[in-house]
């Protein structure tokens, strides 16, 4: 049987690559707002769905999971992991507030795409905003996969994934920060290893908590 982590984590994979999977364009870092709001234009159905299926829905996924990693981490016996415990919650929670306020002003970019009556410069202001959260996001899941990687209660592998997603997601963080568009490929392997730290933190926190009910 699944428990909440392990659902949850299952959807934050499926949410992403459903997310993916929408025909949505994606200008590039350096796009000038009328570039922006050329590409968009008439996209806006399809930009709202991808926001709210790799930002919305994940938003989510990333608080339950990262209480999940932080309940594991104070229940250990010895105590020794409540400074962990906390560091997991405060950077998971601000991962899913960041997530959050993306898909909201993603929201806002996707119903203001009418070349008609957006302006360049909102446009080039939403955009740049969100791909700029999305580099602080980066860093703070970075920290998140630190600490799992320092978490007794998982797993060796799950461990490793940890500290290789935090040495990955924090480069791909830079990247998003600085908005170097030549490096954006670094965004790829970054996401794989958060898929799959966040669905196998939430398979394994799921099942030893089914154990030991």
């Amino acid at each position: 049987m699944l428990t909440v982590p392990g659902v949850v984590g299952i959807g934050y994979s499926l949410s992403w690559i459903a997310g993916l999977s929408v025909p949505a364009p994606s200008p590039k870092f350096s796009a000038s707002g009328s570039q922006i709001i050329t590409a968009l234009a008439g996209h806006g159905p399809a930009v709202a769905l991808q926001f709210a299926l790799t930002e919305g829905l994940p938003a989510a996924g990333i608080a339950v999971i990262s209480i999940a990693l932080a309940r594991a981490a104070r229940n250990q016996a010895a105590r020794s992991q409540a400074g962990l415990s906390r560091l997991m919650l405060i950077t998971g929670g601000i991962a899913a507030v960041i997530s959050f306020l993306q898909f909201v002003v993603g929201m806002t970019l996707a119903v203001t795409t009418n070349p008609a009556t957006t302006h360049p410069a909102t446009a080039h202001l939403l955009y740049g905003a969100i791909d700029r959260m999305d580099g602080v996001k980066m860093l703070t899941l970075a920290v998140l996969g630190v600490a799992g990687a320092a978490a007794t209660a998982l797993p060796r592998w799950l461990r490793y994934t940890g500290a290789a997603l935090g040495v990955a997601i924090a480069a791909a963080g830079i990247v998003y920060l600085l908005l170097l568009q030549s490096l954006a490929v670094a965004a790829g392997p970054a996401l794989v290893l958060l898929l799959v730290f966040i669905t196998g933190s939430g398979l394994v926190l799921g099942t030893k908590d089914t154990k030991e009910r």
